[in-house]
């Protein structure tokens, strides 16, 4: 879907890694999207996403997954820097300074809303064929549609409404 359809991207970090509430509270709301071991979303990162494109802020691997902010990209796409540090559980002994393999974006919260739910997306029509909601999709970073973008937004704000 990279390309033409694309208009926002839905972003997955672990909370216990990077959640929305500590990058919120960081400076500027900022953090580097970094950590990204898949050639698929790194090339989103690397040739897809542009400043300023809307950003779905996704908790995954916890009790409750879903979208929990609302963000965007903030920078293009440089070498993540934790594939140099050998410490890192990031560490990509095949890259180097020179031909880095991975990429990060910076993301930057504007708002922290009540997490949207799996079932919520699936009760949104528009939201009905979303890759975070393909069985046995994995990716980190997926591409969404204007169209399921408006309808989250709008599901959120109905949500802030009752």
């Amino acid at each position: 879907m990279a390309g033409k359809d694309k208009f926002a991207w839905l972003m997955k970090s672990e909370p216990s890694e990077v959640s929305v509430q500590y990058t919120y509270n960081r400076p500027k709301h900022t953090i580097g999207w970094f950590g990204v071991r898949n050639y698929q979303a790194r090339n989103f990162m690397r040739d897809d996403c542009r400043i300023a494109d809307p950003v779905l802020f996704y908790h995954s691997s916890c009790p409750e997954p879903g979208i929990v902010g609302l963000a965007e990209v903030a920078s293009s796409a440089y070498p993540d820097p934790t594939q140099f540090d050998v410490k890192s559980q990031y560490y990509d002994p095949k890259s180097t300074k020179e031909n880095p393999r991975w990429v990060q974006v910076d993301v930057k919260v504007n708002k922290i809303i009540d997490r949207v739910s799996l079932d919520d997306l699936r009760a949104i029509p528009a939201c009905a064929d979303m890759l975070v909601l393909r069985k046995g999709n994995r990716l980190s970073i997926t591409p969404v549609t204007e169209k399921q973008y408006k309808a989250i937004v709008n599901f959120v704000k109905k949500k802030n409404e009752n």
